[in-house]
């Protein structure tokens, strides 16, 4: 199937940057919010993205404002009617999922594809609210989304090979590698990642190391870009800690099970970046 619109569902910090790289990538693009003070917020994130990338002479003006031209902002799910992929990248929450996806059922064409960006949650579930699961899968983005350079595709066990096809097509047009993972919890990167930062954040608890020296160890002794504390605040440490629990619930693995002091640190809106306080401050 060809694809040459696409909605997106949620215009926040993932949202916004699925939104820009497919209108980059010259597809028509409705992006979607709740209101319109978010909606307004996330449009300003996009133009601002762009402005930054015209600064740097990655992209001209012409391009950053080709690609504004071709994103449509509204908070009416009726505006996905004529979409060909809808990519849902709301909050980590099962139930509003389901029902954003029994919607979507409804409102878009038979033909279109449905996806979630979601980072760990079943993907069979979201498909089995709507009378279409051959044509539901996953397209799992990495944050920030025009930075990074990979998309999981996650298959069900219902989804259709020409679905895979298609959303591999897409991936590769948007400027990504693609790859196919299960429906199972994590996925890929997010099954090797979750037990690694969740371990960093056992041995600060245990006090077997300083923040610092875990970070260093990290960066200098595995070359990692980043260590694990400065990364879980870059993300997120809220978002970190419901990935966990989701993959903990599914599985009752306890390398998933996230430590106290991550509960805690969500409890008091330690955060990371995004609140000026997490594991560092900012």
């Amino acid at each position: 199937m060809e694809i040459k619109k696409i909605g997106v569902i949620g215009c926040g910090q993932m949202g916004s940057g699925i939104a820009q790289v497919c209108a980059q990538a010259g597809y028509q693009v409705v992006a979607s919010e709740m209101n319109e003070e978010l909606l307004n917020k996330g449009l300003a994130a996009i133009n601002s993205a762009l402005a930054k990338s015209v600064e740097r002479g990655k992209i001209g003006e012409p391009d950053k404002e080709a690609t504004l031209s071709r994103i449509k902002g509204t908070t009416h799910m009726k505006d996905f009617n004529d979409c060909d992929l809808v990519v849902e990248a709301a909050v980590e929450n099962m139930d509003l999922k389901k029902k954003l996806f029994a919607e979507l059922d409804k409102i878009c064409p038979p033909h279109a594809l449905l996806a979630s960006n979601t980072s760990s949650l079943s993907i069979l579930d979201m498909a089995m609210a709507t009378t279409r699961p051959d044509k539901v899968l996953g397209l799992h983005f990495f944050n920030p989304v025009p930075v990074m350079q990979l998309l999981e595709i996650v298959r069900t066990i219902a989804t259709s090979d020409e679905a895979i096809a298609a959303g591999k097509e897409f991936g590769q047009a948007v400027g990504k590698t693609v790859v196919i993972a299960r429906d199972a919890p994590g996925f890929i990167v997010n099954r090797l990642m979750v037990p690694f930062l969740l371990n960093a954040v056992r041995m600060l608890e245990s006090g077997l190391a300083s923040k610092e020296d875990i970070d260093n160890s990290v960066t200098l002794g595995l070359n990692h870009p980043m260590g694990p504390m400065r990364l879980l605040d870059l993300v997120g440490i809220d978002v970190i800690y419901y990935v966990a629990c989701a993959m903990y619930e599914e599985t009752k693995d306890p390398q998933y099970a996230p430590p106290v002091l991550m509960k805690k640190m969500v409890t008091a809106g330690w955060y990371g970046r995004k609140t000026g306080k997490g594991f560092y401050a900012y």
